[in-house]
């Protein structure tokens, strides 16, 4: 895998996931998160339902260390099955 990237790290990287809204969407997003960047704070976290409230974003911003960890944060968040899309 390669590790050409235009980001210099360590740098601040928000991470959006998107699902439907009848999961606890964000504890998901933030366990799977926080498994590859445990020290964000409650506050990194904000969430934004869709219009019609069928679907939730959360978006998490952590301090990046490597391109490898970004990889395999969208790697976890993309195989679960309540995430539908990871930005």
């Amino acid at each position: 895998m390669s590790e050409e990237t235009l980001l210099e790290f360590p740098c601040q990287f928000a991470i959006k996931a998107m699902g439907k809204t009848d999961v606890e969407l964000d504890l998901l997003v933030i366990g799977i998160v926080r498994r590859h960047a445990p020290d964000f704070g409650e506050n990194a976290v904000k969430t934004r339902p869709s219009k019609d409230g069928n679907y939730l974003a959360v978006t998490v911003t952590i301090e990046a260390t490597s391109k490898r960890q970004l990889d395999a944060i969208y790697q976890d968040l993309s195989n679960h099955p309540h995430v539908l899309m990871a930005l």
